[in-house]
Formats: C-alpha cells, sequence, structure tokens
C-alpha cells in the first residue's frame, strides 16, 4: 500500500504530504481543484512519461515520492532486495530540460525500472479503461490471466514462430528448386573453370616478375655472365684471389697465431662467394625462351580473364570458389533438405498441436470458471438477472498455413452478455451499454484480484456515466475490495464517496495571482458537508445535510 507520498513543484501543487491508510479512500474536489493531479504524480512515480509542462510555472524541477508498505505480507517478487523493515521508498525527479532521476531506496536507478515494477505495486483504472472490453485480444488475454495459463501460451508462442520459420524455409527452397537445374549447371560451368586454372597463392606476383626479368633476357644474361666472371671464372676473379689469401694468411698463421683467425673469416667469404657463384650458375641454366614468354603471358592473361569475372584478386577468387562450391553443394542436398524440412515440420506442428490443444482445453475450463464468478459479480453490481458466458472457439488443427499458425494457439475468446430475462446471449463489446462495460469491468477487476498481491487499486473516475441505484453496487464492490486492498477512488459522486473508511477533499486557491492545490483528510462532520455538496452542488441546503449524514450513518455501519 502507498503510506506516504509527498508531491512538489507538479503542475498546481507546490509542496504536499499525504498519508494513506489501508481499505477504501475516496478523494473528491470540485471540477479544475487538481483531483487528476494526484493521479498523474502517482503515474509518473512509476515510470510513466514526464513531460517539462508538468513543472509547476516558475520552477525548474518537480519531483515525488512515496514510501510503500507491505505490512505482515512479504514484498513482490522481484523488491525483496530493495525493502527495509517492510517498506520500500521510490522516488522520480524531472526538469524542464527534459532530464530526470529516479531513486529506490535511496540508490539511483534508471527510470525504466520504476516501469517494471509498477504492476508489482500499483494498478490504475481511468474512467476509459472499460474500452478494453470492446477488443477480442483484450478477452483472450484475461482469461489466460485467470486461468494462470501464461508459461504454456508462451510455449505455444515458441512453437508457432519456429514452425512459421521452417515453412518459410521449406517455401523459400521450393522456390529455388524451380532454377535449380540451370543454377546448378552455371555453377559448375564456374567451378570447374577455377579449378582447371589450378591457382596458388602468390602466383601473380611470381609471374610478373618472371615477365619483367623475360622482357629484358639479354641484358640480364650479359649482367649475369659478368657477375660470374668476376665471381668464379677468370684466372683473378674473386674467389681465385680469395684462394690465394687464404694460402697467404695459412703460411703467416704458423708465425703469428693472429692470422690464424683472419684465415677463418676469409674462409666464411669464401664459402659465400661459392654460393653467390653456384646462383648465379643456376640462373644462367634457365630457360629464357621466347617461349617462355609466350607461356608466362598467357597464364597472366587467364588470371586477369578470372579476376574480372570472379574478385578483384586471387583471394577473392577462392572466396567466391569457396561460396559457390557451398550453394552447389546445398542445391545439390536441396531435395534432401527437403525431407529433412517436411519431417521437422511435422514434428514441430505435432507439438504445436498438442500444446495449443492442451491451452485450449485450460482456457475453456477457466473460462467456466470465469463466467461463473462474474455473473456472481455483476449480480452484486445491480444486474441481477443478466448472463455471462466466455465462448472459446477453438480451429480444428489443420495442415501448416503461415496464416493459421498463431502465437496465441487454436482459439478466438469472445465475452458473451444477455442484460436482460429472455434475451439471447450476445457480444458484449457489440450491445453493452456504458454502465453495463463499467460493471463488466468492475467485476472482471475484482475477480482478477483475487489472484493478485497487489495492494493498491487506484480507480480515476471509472463511475463517469452513471448514477443511482448502480453507483451504489459500484460502491459496495469497491468497499468488498477494499477489505483485501488499498484503494484510491477520485469520484463525483456521493453514493461512492459515502461507503469509504477515509476521505480526502482537493482544494484549490488562489493568492497573488498563483493557483495553490491542497489536500485535506477529512473527519465525518466535513465528510457530512463535503457530500451534501456533491449532492446539491455549490447552494448546500438543510435537506442535502441531513441526506449526507444520513448516507454516511448508513453506508459506513453497512458490513458489506
Amino acid at each position: 500500500m502507498i503510506k506516504f507520498l509527498h508531491i512538489r513543484n507538479l503542475a498546481t501543487i507546490e509542496d504536499i504530504e499525504l498519508s494513506f491508510a489501508e481499505g477504501f479512500s475516496i478523494l473528491t474536489g470540485e471540477t479544475g481543484a487538481g483531483k487528476s493531479i494526484i493521479i498523474d504524480s502517482i503515474r509518473l512515480l512509476l515510470g510513466d512519461k514526464g513531460p517539462a509542462d508538468l513543472i509547476r510555472t516558475g520552477k525548474t524541477e518537480a519531483a515525488v515520492e512515496a514510501i510503500f508498505s507491505f505490512g505482515r505480507e512479504s514484498a513482490p517478487a522481484g523488491l525483496e532486495s530493495l525493502v527495509q523493515d517492510g517498506e520500500i521508498t521510490l522516488s522520480r525527479q524531472i526538469t524542464d530540460q527534459g532530464a530526470g532521476k529516479a531513486y529506490a531506496g535511496g540508490v539511483l536507478v534508471p527510470v525504466k525500472k520504476l516501469k517494471e515494477w509498477s504492476p508489482l505495486l500499483v494498478d490504475i483504472y481511468g474512467q476509459n479503461d472499460h474500452v478494453f472490453l470492446l477488443h477480442l485480444e483484450s478477452h483472450l488475454n484475461y482469461v489466460d490471466h485467470f486461468g494462470e495459463t501464461t508459461a504454456l501460451r508462451e510455449e505455444v508462442a515458441g512453437l508457432a514462430q519456429a514452425l512459421r520459420k521452417l515453412i518459410k524455409d521449406k517455401k523459400d527452397l521450393e522456390a529455388r528448386q524451380q532454377d535449380a537445374v540451370q543454377r546448378l549447371d552455371f555453377l559448375e560451368y564456374q567451378i570447374k573453370e577455377i579449378e582447371e586454372a589450378g591457382l596458388k597463392p602468390g602466383e601473380e606476383e611470381e609471374l610478373h616478375q618472371e615477365r619483367h626479368v623475360l622482357k629484358h633476357a639479354e641484358k640480364v644474361a650479359g649482367l649475369v655472365a659478368s657477375a660470374l666472371d668476376l665471381t668464379y671464372n677468370q684466372e683473378d676473379s674473386l674467389t681465385a684471389l680469395a684462394g690465394r689469401l687464404d694460402h697467404a694468411l695459412t703460411e703467416l698463421g704458423t708465425f703469428d697465431p693472429a692470422f690464424q683467425a683472419l684465415g677463418q673469416r676469409l674462409g666464411e667469404v669464401s664459402i659465400t662467394l661459392g654460393e653467390i657463384a653456384d646462383a648465379l650458375m643456376r640462373y644462367q641454366e634457365k630457360q629464357t625462351s621466347p617461349e617462355r614468354l609466350e607461356a608466362v603471358e598467357e597464364r597472366l592473361s587467364l588470371i586477369e580473364k578470372l579476376k574480372r569475372k570472379y574478385g578483384r584478386d586471387l583471394k577473392d577468387i577462392c572466396y567466391y570458389y569457396d561460396r559457390i562450391r557451398a550453394e552447389r553443394d546445398d542445391l545439390a542436398n536441396s531435395r534432401e533438405r527437403l525431407e529433412s524440412l517436411t519431417r521437422e515440420i511435422g514434428t514441430t506442428l505435432a507439438a504445436y498441436t498438442s500444446q495449443a490443444s492442451e491451452l485450449s482445453r485450460r482456457r475453456v475450463q477457466a473460462g467456466r470458471a470465469l463466467q461463473s464468478q462474474i455473473e456472481k459479480e455483476i449480480g452484486l453490481l445491480g444486474m441481477t438477472k443478466a448472463r455471462f458466458s466466455v465462448q472459446v472457439t477453438t480451429a480444428a488443427p489443420s495442415s501448416p498455413d503461415l496464416d493459421k499458425v498463431r502465437d496465441t494457439g487454436l482459439d478466438d475468446v469472445e465475452f458473451l452478455i444477455s442484460p436482460n430475462p429472455g434475451e439471447q446471449l450476445k457480444p458484449l463489446r457489440k450491445i453493452a451499454s456504458g454502465g453495463e462495460l463499467s460493471r463488466v469491468m468492475l467485476a472482471l477487476k475484482a475477480v482478477g484480484k483475487e489472484k493478485e498481491s497487489l495492494k493498491t487499486l487506484v480507480f480515476d473516475e471509472v463511475d463517469a456515466g452513471i448514477g443511482g441505484k448502480t453507483a451504489e453496487f459500484i460502491a459496495q464492490k469497491l468497499k468488498e475490495l477494499g477489505r483485501r486492498h488499498q484503494i484510491l477512488c477520485i469520484t463525483h459522486l456521493p453514493q461512492i464517496a459515502s461507503f469509504a473508511a477515509h476521505h480526502y477533499r482537493i482544494e484549490k486557491r488562489v493568492e497573488k495571482n498563483r493557483t495553490y492545490t491542497s489536500v485535506v483528510r477529512l473527519d465525518f462532520e466535513a465528510r457530512v458537508e463535503e457530500i451534501a455538496r456533491l449532492i446539491s452542488g455549490s447552494r448546500i441546503t438543510s435537506a442535502s445535510r441531513e441526506h449526507s449524514r444520513e448516507m454516511l450513518t448508513h453506508n459506513l455501519s453497512e458490513s458489506s
């Protein structure tokens, strides 16, 4: 429950602090007094958008803080770590620059966390909330919530999504198979062309280098011969001179050992000269004929042709080759893949049908229990002769069809009602009046809340468009709900206000051209005056006061 609420600089509220009690509390006030600001502040605290125009004129920031108390009850799942001594404090700040902060237990948290915690703490119903009854999807969602089938529904949705993907994959593969033969021939041609080329890493660079040499073969041959003469062939070549120098150093070493080290170093030079001479001789023996140049040119021309068709370089060609081989293998194996997909679709469809059928069974079961409880609830709300039914229409499982495989399963759910004796059950969304929709909505909320641990239910003028005896029935239902939950209700009807255990009046005053909203908790006599105002308007009469007193005395003393 909301134990304490502090609002600062929000619209016409400058600074107010409110303490709320358990049970059924009413908020009343003249039109424009600021009743909706209280609800807006709770919505803001629980993660709703906080536009800058909510901030009080002349201020740069606004803030809302609330203490939620759980009493002897356990904290809602997901909030246990934030609760201290059975309470949790949440706060929200917004600024005129669009920035804002949120805190839980004094610790900074993302605003989206407040939104996530909101359904664990407070449920707010506005005067148009019964509109959800006009949408069939809401009927299905409510039955699943009531029947506690959420986990099974998620499993069915997962199977439906998997089934749709398998069906799409099969259709795509079947479409590709129509031109698979032609595509296979084309891929085989490309693969054969690349394979026959026998490309090697680095080959193109080596061929360019060889072509450069071959184009200057005569000059290169002369330079090689000259280098070989200097190194080995001539009598005064470097190799011959090194040999004579080695002989001299060897002889000197017999006189001075220091020359032995020089001889060793010269030996290393001789080895190097020998290696150079061998390399030059091998190079001299290489083929440098015009035929070889022509072969190199042809090879480079082939590589260029493949590059134009399959990639910028040999690496790209190899990547393309791997890709088309994989595609060829995929096409070649498409028949096996089709058979595999058909088997997978059959298995997944069977699982989907099984789980969806179980979901249908549980929905029918939940629908029966729900319609019994709703008939009882709307009877207590004055619709004593009305009948209510939950119609669950289940489609027969059929062959896989993207239009039939739904995340929600095989069922359509619709609420039917017969408001008057002798009338057939008809779709609630088509025939119910605004007052009937409001009562069915409240009955659904009352039944649903028995399955939840929420402490605070906020009703924002859900009595709009009703009055008389219907208003009294709704008031009795709110009072009953107040025995299990904290109820905060904004109303303009004296019938509803007179049933509440606690009454707050929203007041507006103007001082020095500034508007201020305040909230006052009323004692019994002040409630008599306020309810008299609701009865007769601004001109309160002795008769309206007497009527107000009688209503309060009677309704507060009632046990139900």
